[in-house]
């Protein structure tokens, strides 16, 4: 499977996956703590512990979802499928997620706890398959970095929709809780579209160096615990995913509060992913001269440059323009390579161990994204709550202010140095070409 080229019409199709996604998932991140706050009119310290407690259940979720795709057998493969089954589930659970029935108090918070489980389940069951559906279109590594480039081009195009679009078609769609629903009604529909693409457009070609029988959950995590790239990768997405979290949560408190308007949520929104959408189209030369994990860590490099130029006047909207497009331009060779880093650990867990889990690796990963993001956006509603915010209002306190810029600024530099240091360990690149050669000198066997 050694240097397979994948057609440009099955890697647009594998990335229309992650556009479906993050149609709902961005915006999870980017506007869910301010709909719970401002609109349903929660507490952001209740928001921040049902975003933990939540995430910490969800986590036997995806372990359990990995299972079922490790045992999945198709004619349609033991990924793609999932996609097929779950895209009309999906997109009715960011349906359920954005209403908010007129209920208050505690209906209101069991309404918002029920709805977020649902979301967690449903991304799950489908996100976990997408991202083993990497693993089984190729084993060629570079053309796997290729995947995850189109992948996350269409992830940041989404984003980038969701960012620009959101708050004006809510209010076109009659504002208030009225608008958020029929505004995900919208993302709804067309995530399940383009899910059904991604189903219809990929085929999965890889297959076990040797045939094996369904790995008993077991003996499928005494392998994992095993494959220690897969560990460092999982410490390296719970570190990512928490900063993205208060990253993309905190943007719209330091527009309204910080910079003076709320609407420059877009305007920030933009100087975060059109950089990462350009990115993304001329990364791949990088990646090939210099590696997967090398790539990355210049990448962090260039973010952290941009979080310390933002220190300078960090109330100034030009430098935090230019501060953020320095930290977006450095965060593209991260994402770009982040799952094609992942899909590889598959391979030197089966020739570590002589057992090929797709599902449980993912599983992991997918386990990572979920417990960054909801220690983030706990750690946001955390930190409101700690500065004394209370949604609603026009003016708030200076600690609430100086909660909101440490959470800007200040808490994604201590995330980038944590990357900085679990990545520099990542070895795997280096050894990937022989591991993948002896797999297929043990298949040809």
């Amino acid at each position: 499977m050694e240097g397979t080229k994948i057609k440009l019409s099955e890697k647009l199709g594998y990335g229309l996956g992650d556009f479906a996604s993050n149609l709902i998932w961005a915006s999870v991140g980017t506007f869910l703590t301010f709909f719970y706050t401002d609109t349903v009119g929660l507490s952001a310290a209740a928001i921040g512990t049902m975003f933990l407690i939540i995430r910490v259940l969800d986590a036997f979720i995806d372990i359990g979802i990995g299972v079922l795709v490790d045992r999945t057998k198709s004619k349609h493969g033991k990924a793609r499928p999932w996609l097929k089954w779950l895209a009309i589930p999906f997109g009715l659970s960011g349906v359920l997620l954005f209403s908010a029935p007129d209920f208050t108090g505690t209906g209101a918070l069991i309404y918002a706890y029920c709805t977020y489980l649902i979301i967690n389940i449903a991304y799950s069951a489908i996100n976990v398959p997408y991202g083993v559906l990497n693993t089984m279109i190729t084993q060629d590594s570079y053309e796997r970095s290729l995947l995850n480039i189109f992948r996350m081009t269409m992830a940041v195009l989404s984003s980038i929709i969701i960012t620009v679009l959101t708050n004006p078609l809510v209010e076109t769609l009659g504002g208030g809780r009225q608008g958020w629903m029929m505004t995900f009604v919208l993302y709804g529909m067309m995530s399940v579209i383009l899910f059904w693409i991604t189903y219809r457009s990929t085929q999965e070609r890889v297959k076990p160096s040797v045939v094996q029988k369904s790995v008993s959950i077991k003996r499928g995590f005494k392998a994992l615990l095993r494959n220690k790239y897969w560990a460092q990768l999982i410490g390296f997405k719970i570190i990512m995913n928490t900063g993205v979290a208060v990253a993309t949560g905190i943007n719209v408190y330091y527009a309204q509060y910080v910079l003076g308007d709320k609407n420059l949520v877009g305007l920030l929104g933009l100087t975060t992913f059109l950089p990462l959408l350009v990115g993304m189209l001329v990364v791949a030369p990088l990646i090939k001269k210099l590696g997967k994990r090398n790539a990355a860590l210049v990448g962090i490099v260039v973010s952290l440059f941009g979080i310390v130029l933002m220190m300078v006047n960090p109330t100034n909207l030009t430098v935090v323009i230019i501060a953020m497009i320095i930290k977006s331009i450095g965060t593209v060779p991260v994402l770009a390579t982040t799952y094609a880093m992942l899909a590889d650990t598959v391979e030197y867990g089966e020739w570590k161990t002589g057992i090929r889990t797709e599902g449980l690796i993912y599983s992991g990963g997918s386990f990572g994204a979920k417990a960054g993001s909801g220690l983030g956006t706990a750690l946001l509603g955390w930190l409101l709550a700690f500065g004394g915010y209370v949604g609603g209002q026009t003016a708030i306190n200076e600690t609430a202010m100086n909660s909101i810029r440490f959470m800007f600024i200040y808490l994604p530099l201590i995330f980038y140095v944590g990357m900085f240091v679990v990545l520099y360990f990542y070895k795997l690149d280096k050894q990937y070409p022989q591991i993948v050669k002896e797999l297929e000198q043990a298949a040809g066997n």
